[in-house]
Protein backbone atom coordinates (compact mmCIF):
# COMPACT_ATOMS: atom_id res chain seq x y z
CA UNK A 1 0.00 0.00 0.00
CA UNK A 2 2.85 2.33 0.81
CA UNK A 3 4.47 1.55 -2.51
CA UNK A 4 1.27 2.49 -4.35
CA UNK A 5 1.08 5.83 -2.54
CA UNK A 6 4.68 6.59 -3.39
CA UNK A 7 4.15 5.71 -7.04
CA UNK A 8 1.15 8.00 -7.30
CA UNK A 9 2.95 10.95 -5.71
CA UNK A 10 4.87 12.27 -8.75
CA UNK A 11 1.83 11.89 -11.04
CA UNK A 12 -0.36 13.75 -8.57
CA UNK A 13 2.23 16.51 -8.33
CA UNK A 14 2.43 16.85 -12.10
CA UNK A 15 -1.35 16.98 -12.41
CA UNK A 16 -1.51 19.66 -9.73
CA UNK A 17 1.22 21.67 -11.47
CA UNK A 18 -0.61 21.48 -14.81
CA UNK A 19 -3.88 22.44 -13.16
CA UNK A 20 -2.20 25.38 -11.46
CA UNK A 21 -0.69 26.49 -14.80
CA UNK A 22 -4.12 26.55 -16.45
CA UNK A 23 -5.64 28.44 -13.51
CA UNK A 24 -2.95 31.11 -13.82
CA UNK A 25 -3.54 31.32 -17.56
CA UNK A 26 -7.25 32.03 -17.13
CA UNK A 27 -7.00 34.10 -13.95
CA UNK A 28 -4.69 36.95 -14.94
CA UNK A 29 -2.39 38.23 -17.66
CA UNK A 30 1.05 36.66 -17.50
CA UNK A 31 3.44 34.28 -19.23
CA UNK A 32 0.90 31.45 -19.23
CA UNK A 33 -1.80 33.52 -20.92
CA UNK A 34 0.75 34.92 -23.38
CA UNK A 35 1.77 31.37 -24.29
CA UNK A 36 -1.82 30.34 -25.02
CA UNK A 37 -2.42 33.52 -26.99
CA UNK A 38 0.64 33.00 -29.19
CA UNK A 39 -0.32 29.36 -29.83
CA UNK A 40 -3.89 30.29 -30.72
CA UNK A 41 -2.88 33.18 -32.98
CA UNK A 42 -0.23 31.06 -34.72
CA UNK A 43 -2.73 28.28 -35.37
CA UNK A 44 -5.26 30.78 -36.74
CA UNK A 45 -2.68 32.42 -39.02
CA UNK A 46 -1.41 29.05 -40.27
CA UNK A 47 -4.96 27.82 -40.97
CA UNK A 48 -5.90 30.94 -42.92
CA UNK A 49 -2.67 30.80 -44.91
CA UNK A 50 -3.21 27.14 -45.77
CA UNK A 51 -6.81 27.82 -46.79
CA UNK A 52 -5.73 30.52 -49.23
CA UNK A 53 -2.67 28.66 -50.58
CA UNK A 54 -4.28 25.23 -50.96
CA UNK A 55 -7.94 25.89 -51.68
CA UNK A 56 -7.92 29.33 -53.31
CA UNK A 57 -4.63 29.26 -55.23
CA UNK A 58 -4.20 25.48 -55.64
CA UNK A 59 -0.47 26.01 -55.08
CA UNK A 60 1.94 23.16 -55.70
CA UNK A 61 3.78 23.82 -52.38
CA UNK A 62 1.09 25.36 -50.14
CA UNK A 63 3.05 24.69 -46.94
CA UNK A 64 5.22 27.76 -47.60
CA UNK A 65 2.32 30.03 -46.65
CA UNK A 66 1.45 28.61 -43.18
CA UNK A 67 5.13 28.09 -42.40
CA UNK A 68 5.81 31.76 -43.13
CA UNK A 69 2.78 32.89 -41.10
CA UNK A 70 3.95 31.01 -38.01
CA UNK A 71 7.61 31.94 -38.43
CA UNK A 72 7.01 35.68 -38.16
CA UNK A 73 4.44 35.51 -35.32
CA UNK A 74 6.58 37.44 -32.83
CA UNK A 75 5.86 38.75 -29.34
CA UNK A 76 5.36 42.30 -30.61
CA UNK A 77 3.80 43.72 -33.77
CA UNK A 78 6.92 45.73 -34.52
CA UNK A 79 9.13 42.65 -34.31
CA UNK A 80 6.73 40.72 -36.54
CA UNK A 81 7.00 43.39 -39.23
CA UNK A 82 10.79 43.64 -38.99
CA UNK A 83 11.29 39.87 -39.09
CA UNK A 84 8.84 39.43 -41.95
CA UNK A 85 10.76 41.97 -44.04
CA UNK A 86 14.01 40.16 -43.32
CA UNK A 87 12.43 36.78 -44.01
CA UNK A 88 10.95 37.88 -47.34
CA UNK A 89 14.31 39.39 -48.29
CA UNK A 90 16.08 36.13 -47.43
CA UNK A 91 13.60 34.04 -49.44
CA UNK A 92 13.75 36.33 -52.47
CA UNK A 93 17.56 36.26 -52.33
CA UNK A 94 17.60 32.45 -52.19
CA UNK A 95 15.14 32.09 -55.06
CA UNK A 96 17.02 34.61 -57.22
CA UNK A 97 20.32 32.79 -56.65
CA UNK A 98 18.73 29.53 -57.76
CA UNK A 99 16.95 31.13 -60.71
CA UNK A 100 20.10 32.83 -62.00
CA UNK A 101 22.38 29.80 -61.69
CA UNK A 102 19.71 27.33 -62.71
CA UNK A 103 18.93 29.04 -66.00
CA UNK A 104 22.61 29.72 -66.70
CA UNK A 105 24.13 26.34 -65.78
CA UNK A 106 21.20 23.92 -65.63
CA UNK A 107 19.93 21.65 -62.81
CA UNK A 108 23.03 19.55 -62.21
CA UNK A 109 25.09 18.77 -59.11
CA UNK A 110 27.71 21.45 -59.75
CA UNK A 111 24.94 24.06 -59.95
CA UNK A 112 23.62 22.90 -56.59
CA UNK A 113 27.09 23.27 -55.06
CA UNK A 114 27.37 26.83 -56.38
CA UNK A 115 23.85 27.65 -55.17
CA UNK A 116 24.70 26.34 -51.71
CA UNK A 117 27.96 28.32 -51.49
CA UNK A 118 26.46 31.61 -52.66
CA UNK A 119 23.25 31.27 -50.61
CA UNK A 120 25.16 30.44 -47.42
CA UNK A 121 27.48 33.40 -48.01
CA UNK A 122 24.52 35.79 -48.49
CA UNK A 123 22.93 34.35 -45.35
CA UNK A 124 25.86 35.76 -43.34
CA UNK A 125 24.79 39.31 -44.21
CA UNK A 126 24.10 41.08 -40.93
CA UNK A 127 21.08 42.93 -42.33
CA UNK A 128 19.12 39.66 -42.49
CA UNK A 129 19.78 38.94 -38.80
CA UNK A 130 18.33 35.67 -37.54
CA UNK A 131 16.63 35.13 -40.92
CA UNK A 132 19.97 34.69 -42.68
CA UNK A 133 19.76 30.85 -42.78
CA UNK A 134 16.49 31.15 -44.68
CA UNK A 135 18.44 32.23 -47.79
CA UNK A 136 19.92 28.75 -48.12
CA UNK A 137 16.64 27.08 -47.13
CA UNK A 138 14.74 28.97 -49.85
CA UNK A 139 17.47 28.26 -52.40
CA UNK A 140 17.35 24.52 -51.68
CA UNK A 141 13.56 24.37 -51.96
CA UNK A 142 13.75 26.45 -55.12
CA UNK A 143 16.33 24.06 -56.59
CA UNK A 144 14.06 21.11 -55.82
CA UNK A 145 11.11 22.90 -57.43
CA UNK A 146 13.24 23.85 -60.43
CA UNK A 147 14.48 20.31 -61.10
CA UNK A 148 10.99 18.81 -60.81
CA UNK A 149 9.48 21.26 -63.31
CA UNK A 150 9.65 21.09 -67.09
CA UNK A 151 9.97 24.02 -69.42
CA UNK A 152 11.26 27.52 -68.69
CA UNK A 153 7.79 29.03 -68.24
CA UNK A 154 6.73 26.46 -65.66
CA UNK A 155 10.01 26.86 -63.81
CA UNK A 156 9.63 30.64 -63.66
CA UNK A 157 6.05 30.21 -62.51
CA UNK A 158 6.92 27.74 -59.73
CA UNK A 159 9.78 29.87 -58.42
CA UNK A 160 7.55 32.94 -58.42
CA UNK A 161 4.89 30.93 -56.62
CA UNK A 162 7.28 30.35 -53.69
CA UNK A 163 7.77 34.09 -53.25
CA UNK A 164 4.02 34.76 -53.52
CA UNK A 165 3.21 32.12 -50.90
CA UNK A 166 5.79 33.56 -48.53
CA UNK A 167 4.33 37.04 -49.00
CA UNK A 168 0.82 35.72 -48.34
CA UNK A 169 1.94 33.89 -45.20
CA UNK A 170 3.78 36.93 -43.83
CA UNK A 171 0.84 39.24 -44.59
CA UNK A 172 -1.60 36.93 -42.82
CA UNK A 173 0.73 36.51 -39.85
CA UNK A 174 1.11 40.26 -39.41
CA UNK A 175 -2.63 40.83 -39.88
CA UNK A 176 -3.52 38.28 -37.21
CA UNK A 177 -0.93 39.72 -34.81
CA UNK A 178 -2.31 43.24 -35.36
CA UNK A 179 -6.02 42.44 -35.30
CA UNK A 180 -6.20 39.67 -32.68
CA UNK A 181 -5.12 40.97 -29.26
CA UNK A 182 -1.87 42.65 -30.32
CA UNK A 183 0.52 42.33 -27.36
CA UNK A 184 1.07 45.39 -25.21
CA UNK A 185 3.77 44.76 -22.61
CA UNK A 186 3.47 47.68 -20.25
CA UNK A 187 3.99 45.32 -17.33
CA UNK A 188 7.36 44.00 -18.53
CA UNK A 189 8.94 47.26 -17.39
CA UNK A 190 7.39 46.83 -13.96
CA UNK A 191 8.52 43.22 -13.69
CA UNK A 192 12.15 44.20 -14.32
CA UNK A 193 12.03 46.90 -11.65
CA UNK A 194 10.33 44.55 -9.21
CA UNK A 195 12.96 41.89 -9.76
CA UNK A 196 15.85 44.26 -9.06
CA UNK A 197 14.00 45.76 -6.10
CA UNK A 198 13.50 42.26 -4.64
CA UNK A 199 17.23 41.63 -4.95
CA UNK A 200 18.04 44.91 -3.24
CA UNK A 201 15.45 44.41 -0.50
CA UNK A 202 16.54 40.85 0.28
CA UNK A 203 20.18 41.88 0.53
CA UNK A 204 19.45 44.84 2.80
CA UNK A 205 17.10 42.72 4.92
CA UNK A 206 19.94 40.28 5.52
CA UNK A 207 22.50 42.98 6.26
CA UNK A 208 20.92 45.33 8.78
CA UNK A 209 20.08 42.78 11.53
CA UNK A 210 23.68 41.52 11.49
CA UNK A 211 25.16 45.02 11.59
CA UNK A 212 22.85 45.94 14.46
CA UNK A 213 24.45 43.18 16.54
CA UNK A 214 28.06 44.13 15.86
CA UNK A 215 30.91 43.60 13.44
CA UNK A 216 30.11 40.85 10.88
CA UNK A 217 32.60 38.07 10.26
CA UNK A 218 34.45 37.46 6.99
CA UNK A 219 32.13 34.74 5.73
CA UNK A 220 29.12 36.99 6.19
CA UNK A 221 30.55 40.04 4.47
CA UNK A 222 32.02 37.84 1.72
CA UNK A 223 28.57 36.38 1.10
CA UNK A 224 27.04 39.85 0.86
CA UNK A 225 29.76 40.92 -1.53
CA UNK A 226 29.25 37.87 -3.75
CA UNK A 227 25.47 38.39 -3.88
CA UNK A 228 25.87 42.04 -4.82
CA UNK A 229 28.34 41.12 -7.56
CA UNK A 230 25.85 38.70 -9.17
CA UNK A 231 23.30 41.40 -10.00
CA UNK A 232 24.82 42.24 -13.40
CA UNK A 233 22.83 39.56 -15.24
CA UNK A 234 19.58 40.60 -13.56
CA UNK A 235 20.17 44.21 -14.60
CA UNK A 236 20.60 43.06 -18.20
CA UNK A 237 17.36 41.07 -18.04
CA UNK A 238 15.50 44.04 -16.59
CA UNK A 239 16.74 46.27 -19.40
CA UNK A 240 15.64 43.66 -21.98
CA UNK A 241 12.16 43.66 -20.45
CA UNK A 242 12.02 47.44 -20.65
CA UNK A 243 13.07 47.41 -24.30
CA UNK A 244 10.37 44.81 -25.06
CA UNK A 245 7.81 47.06 -23.36
CA UNK A 246 8.81 50.06 -25.43
CA UNK A 247 8.90 48.00 -28.62
CA UNK A 248 5.40 46.65 -28.04
CA UNK A 249 3.95 50.13 -28.59
CA UNK A 250 5.36 50.55 -32.08
CA UNK A 251 2.86 49.84 -34.88
CA UNK A 252 0.37 48.64 -32.26
CA UNK A 253 -3.21 49.93 -32.68
CA UNK A 254 -4.14 49.15 -29.07
CA UNK A 255 -2.02 52.03 -27.81
CA UNK A 256 -4.62 54.42 -29.30
CA UNK A 257 -7.54 52.98 -27.34
CA UNK A 258 -8.99 54.80 -24.35
CA UNK A 259 -8.12 51.94 -22.07
CA UNK A 260 -4.39 52.55 -22.55
CA UNK A 261 -4.42 56.31 -22.25
CA UNK A 262 -2.80 57.67 -19.13
CA UNK A 263 -0.31 54.85 -18.69
CA UNK A 264 2.96 55.83 -17.02
CA UNK A 265 5.63 56.68 -19.54
CA UNK A 266 8.47 54.28 -20.14
CA UNK A 267 10.86 57.18 -19.71
CA UNK A 268 9.91 57.26 -16.03
CA UNK A 269 10.41 53.51 -15.66
CA UNK A 270 13.74 53.77 -17.48
CA UNK A 271 14.88 56.43 -15.02
CA UNK A 272 13.84 54.26 -12.06
CA UNK A 273 15.61 51.26 -13.56
CA UNK A 274 18.77 53.31 -13.97
CA UNK A 275 18.54 54.49 -10.37
CA UNK A 276 18.10 50.92 -9.13
CA UNK A 277 21.09 49.84 -11.20
CA UNK A 278 23.24 52.54 -9.63
CA UNK A 279 21.88 51.69 -6.19
CA UNK A 280 22.89 48.05 -6.56
CA UNK A 281 26.37 49.07 -7.62
CA UNK A 282 26.61 51.31 -4.56
CA UNK A 283 25.43 48.52 -2.28
CA UNK A 284 28.13 46.38 -3.87
CA UNK A 285 30.69 49.07 -2.99
CA UNK A 286 29.28 49.18 0.51
CA UNK A 287 29.70 45.42 0.94
CA UNK A 288 33.28 45.68 -0.33
CA UNK A 289 33.97 48.33 2.30
CA UNK A 290 32.60 46.09 5.04
CA UNK A 291 34.50 43.10 3.71
CA UNK A 292 37.85 44.92 3.66
CA UNK A 293 37.77 46.08 7.26
CA UNK A 294 36.37 44.01 10.12
CA UNK A 295 38.71 44.98 12.94
CA UNK A 296 36.97 45.74 16.21
CA UNK A 297 37.34 49.16 17.85
CA UNK A 298 35.45 51.05 20.50
CA UNK A 299 33.35 53.06 18.03
CA UNK A 300 32.57 50.30 15.56
CA UNK A 301 29.51 48.82 17.28
CA UNK A 302 27.56 52.06 17.96
CA UNK A 303 28.32 53.27 14.43
CA UNK A 304 27.13 50.02 12.87
CA UNK A 305 23.91 50.14 14.92
CA UNK A 306 23.14 53.54 13.42
CA UNK A 307 24.07 52.28 9.99
CA UNK A 308 21.82 49.25 10.44
CA UNK A 309 18.89 51.59 11.12
CA UNK A 310 19.72 53.44 7.91
CA UNK A 311 19.81 50.22 5.88
CA UNK A 312 16.52 49.10 7.44
CA UNK A 313 14.84 52.31 6.26
CA UNK A 314 16.41 51.84 2.82
CA UNK A 315 15.00 48.32 2.73
CA UNK A 316 11.52 49.73 3.34
CA UNK A 317 11.88 51.85 0.20
CA UNK A 318 13.04 48.83 -1.79
CA UNK A 319 10.08 46.84 -0.49
CA UNK A 320 7.63 49.34 -1.99
CA UNK A 321 9.39 49.02 -5.35
CA UNK A 322 8.91 45.24 -5.23
CA UNK A 323 5.16 45.82 -5.58
CA UNK A 324 5.31 48.60 -8.18
CA UNK A 325 1.98 48.70 -10.03
CA UNK A 326 0.85 51.27 -12.58
CA UNK A 327 -2.75 51.04 -11.34
CA UNK A 328 -1.75 52.27 -7.86
CA UNK A 329 1.34 54.26 -8.79
CA UNK A 330 0.30 57.59 -7.28
CA UNK A 331 -0.26 56.34 -3.71
CA UNK A 332 2.89 54.24 -4.00
CA UNK A 333 4.90 57.27 -5.11
CA UNK A 334 3.58 59.30 -2.18
CA UNK A 335 4.50 56.50 0.20
CA UNK A 336 7.97 56.37 -1.33
CA UNK A 337 8.33 60.09 -0.76
CA UNK A 338 7.51 59.65 2.92
CA UNK A 339 9.82 56.65 3.35
CA UNK A 340 12.62 58.48 1.57
CA UNK A 341 12.29 61.22 4.14
CA UNK A 342 12.85 58.60 6.83
CA UNK A 343 15.94 57.35 4.98
CA UNK A 344 17.29 60.92 4.98
CA UNK A 345 16.70 61.18 8.74
CA UNK A 346 18.54 57.90 9.36
CA UNK A 347 21.44 59.05 7.14
CA UNK A 348 21.68 62.28 9.17
CA UNK A 349 21.85 60.18 12.33
CA UNK A 350 24.75 58.21 10.85
CA UNK A 351 26.61 61.43 10.07
CA UNK A 352 25.88 62.79 13.55
CA UNK A 353 27.17 59.56 15.06
CA UNK A 354 30.48 59.94 13.27
CA UNK A 355 30.79 63.44 14.74
CA UNK A 356 29.84 62.32 18.22
CA UNK A 357 32.39 59.52 18.13
CA UNK A 358 35.02 61.74 16.41
CA UNK A 359 35.47 59.19 13.63
CA UNK A 360 37.86 59.94 10.80
CA UNK A 361 36.09 59.76 7.43
CA UNK A 362 39.37 60.20 5.56
CA UNK A 363 41.20 57.25 7.13
CA UNK A 364 41.49 54.57 4.37
CA UNK A 365 42.07 51.84 6.97
CA UNK A 366 38.61 52.41 8.48
CA UNK A 367 35.30 51.85 6.64
CA UNK A 368 33.51 54.92 8.01
CA UNK A 369 34.24 57.27 5.12
CA UNK A 370 33.17 54.70 2.50
CA UNK A 371 30.01 53.80 4.37
CA UNK A 372 28.94 57.41 4.89
CA UNK A 373 29.64 58.22 1.24
CA UNK A 374 27.60 55.24 0.03
CA UNK A 375 24.78 56.12 2.42
CA UNK A 376 24.62 59.59 0.89
CA UNK A 377 24.60 58.17 -2.63
CA UNK A 378 21.89 55.66 -1.78
CA UNK A 379 19.77 58.45 -0.34
CA UNK A 380 20.22 60.55 -3.46
CA UNK A 381 19.12 57.67 -5.70
CA UNK A 382 16.05 57.00 -3.55
CA UNK A 383 15.13 60.69 -3.62
CA UNK A 384 15.54 60.72 -7.38
CA UNK A 385 13.46 57.56 -7.80
CA UNK A 386 10.72 58.88 -5.55
CA UNK A 387 10.50 62.18 -7.44
CA UNK A 388 10.50 60.51 -10.87
CA UNK A 389 7.69 58.14 -9.94
CA UNK A 390 5.70 60.94 -8.33
CA UNK A 391 5.99 63.11 -11.45
CA UNK A 392 5.08 60.21 -13.75
CA UNK A 393 2.11 59.16 -11.60
CA UNK A 394 0.77 62.72 -11.38
CA UNK A 395 1.09 63.20 -15.15
CA UNK A 396 -0.67 59.90 -15.84
CA UNK A 397 -3.42 60.72 -13.35
CA UNK A 398 -3.94 64.14 -14.94
CA UNK A 399 -4.13 62.58 -18.41
CA UNK A 400 -6.71 60.04 -17.26
CA UNK A 401 -8.74 62.82 -15.62
CA UNK A 402 -8.65 64.98 -18.76
CA UNK A 403 -9.66 61.97 -20.86
CA UNK A 404 -12.62 61.34 -18.56
CA UNK A 405 -13.76 64.96 -18.86
CA UNK A 406 -13.57 64.81 -22.66
CA UNK A 407 -15.80 61.75 -22.66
Amino acid sequence: MTGGTTAEGPDTGRIAAVSHWWRRAFSYAGDERDTLLVIGKSALAASLAWLIAFDALDARSPAFAPFSAVLIMQVTVYRSVVQSLRYVGAVVAGVLVQAALGFLAGPDFLTFVLVALIALAIGRWHVLGVQGPQVATAAFFAFSTYTSSSGDFQRFFRLGEIVVLVLIGCAIGIAVNVLVAPPLRYRSAEYGIRSLAHTLHDLLADMYPVLAEGVPDQDTTGGWRARAARTGQMIGQARSGLEASKESLQLNPRRLSRRYRGHPGFQGYESVLGALERTLYQVAALTRGLDRSREEDEARRPFLRRYAAFLESAGAVAEVLTTLDETTLLPQAKRLERLTGEVAARRDEVVEETRRLSLSLADPSAPYGILVTEATRLLEEFQYTSQVLLDVAQDADAERASGGRRR
